[in-house]
């Protein structure tokens, strides 16, 4: 059974756009077009909608899209297995990712696995922790990177206990302090991180009633930092991404010690691909100190 009909729908809900999808498979427009009208007729009804503002799926293309990928998903399993019956480690991995995971572990990480595994290939897709979980129950992705330890819908592999610093400029009162209070917090404009999904610092201050003067809400931690840098208000990050910080900026612990949980979600039946790769991540944690 042939699923370049199916490949040609994903890349073009994808994409949005015919001509992008043409462009990212190497076929021509028409031959696109062609593949979803003859989808259309199989199944009886419109999959796209067309229009000036690009292409949609329509809702009857958005359930079907579900089980295609479930199909595609199946069938790169089906390959990989063969490969690995045969002493090969090959396929394709759809990881999802937010910021501070693919600028301090991924370079490393994935340049263990092009020498380890050569011939899987890695497919990186960044987005906050709501958007991870929502690609990987759609099957956008294999596995993917988020902030929670337990979940009925995933399996999750835990991978770090990340420490959360409250970051001051030196013109903070809090700035030559050891340790910081939650109440302490209170005392000064707050810039908010924000994200989707779990949401780490709002439960926090829900755990110790916590009121603070919430002055910006910011998603960019490179942009936190530059409004603390500028004296505009104080907030809170993980400590994995505070290892050069300004040098008029601080990162001091709280009395007591708050983190974030990372973990890598999966299926709960991983692919051999897939399974390389949370092996190697998993290594490489133990023997790195990020």
């Amino acid at each position: 059974m042939s699923l370049v009909k199916y490949e040609i729908l994903n890349k073009v809900a994808e994409l949005q756009s015919f001509t992008k999808a043409a462009d990212a498979m190497a076929l021509t427009q028409s031959a696109v077009s062609h593949a979803i009208t003859n989808l259309e007729s199989e199944f009886g009804f419109s999959l796209v909608n067309r229009n000036r503002g690009g292409i949609t799926l329509t809702t009857e293309g958005e359930t079907m899209l579900l089980a295609i990928r479930k199909v595609l998903q199946e069938n790169e399993k089906v390959h990989q297995e063969a490969a690995s019956l045969l002493g090969l480690a090959k396929g394709t991995i759809k990881i999802g990712i937010f910021k501070s995971v693919s600028t301090k572990w991924l370079p490393e990480i994935i340049q263990l696995m092009e020498k380890s595994y050569p011939a899987i290939q890695i497919q990186l897709k960044e987005g906050d922790y709501l958007e991870i979980e929502q690609w990987l129950l759609s099957g956008e992705i294999d596995c993917g990177f988020i902030n929670i330890t337990h979940s009925s819908q995933f399996h999750i592999i835990s991978l770090k206990k990340d420490r959360l610093l409250c970051v001051v400029s030196n013109q903070s009162a809090l700035y030559h302090q050891k340790t910081v209070s939650f109440e302490d917090l209170e005392k000064e404009p707050f810039i908010m991180p924000t994200y989707g999904g779990y949401h780490d610092i709002k439960q926090l201050f829900e755990e110790h009633g916590i009121q603070p003067d919430i002055r910006f809400e910011l998603m960019d931690e490179s942009a936190i930092l530059s409004m603390v840098t500028h004296h505009l208000g104080i907030s809170i990050l993980p400590e994995m991404i505070l290892d050069s910080i300004p040098q008029e900026l601080r990162a001091i612990p709280f009395q007591v010690d708050s983190y974030r949980s990372i973990g890598l979600a999966t299926r709960y039946h991983l692919s051999p691909a897939a399974k390389k790769f949370a092996e190697t991540t998993q290594a490489w944690l133990q023997n790195s100190d990020k």
